[in-house]
């Protein structure tokens, strides 16, 4: 965690505020972030055992931890039914379905440039 008066801190802010590249890798910067804005492109609407499922290998914290920082970013919105047992869903806000052409750009150019190891 950065000191907001830290120069490292400053720095970042201005970046992100002057260079849309830098904004944007930071909002998508993580390794599940991408996975999860498509899977909710794709479904319209996920509940977070659904997510939970499709991205395997993800630990419970940090499915949790990208979910918060996406919604802190206005990319998804969390739907919670006041139910028993607790229904949450996810799905993309408009900033979000935004992205839908750069996601798929990136993984269009990712299958067509993805070096094949077979030894992986």
């Amino acid at each position: 965690m950065r000191k907001t008066s830290s120069t490292n801190t400053i720095n970042k802010k201005q970046l992100e505020e002057n260079c849309g590249i830098a904004y944007t890798n930071s909002v998508l910067s993580g390794r599940w972030k991408l996975s999860i804005l498509t899977f909710l492109l794709d479904e319209k609407k996920l509940r977070y055992s659904e997510l939970k499922s499709r991205l395997i290998g993800i630990s419970e914290r940090m499915l949790i931890a990208q979910l918060k920082e996406l919604q802190t970013d206005d990319l998804i919105k969390r739907i919670s039914y006041p139910e028993v047992p607790p229904r949450v869903e996810y799905e993309l806000t408009q900033k979000g379905r935004s992205l839908e052409n750069i996601l798929i750009q990136m993984s269009d150019w990712g299958t067509k440039n993805a070096v094949k190891n077979k030894n992986l």
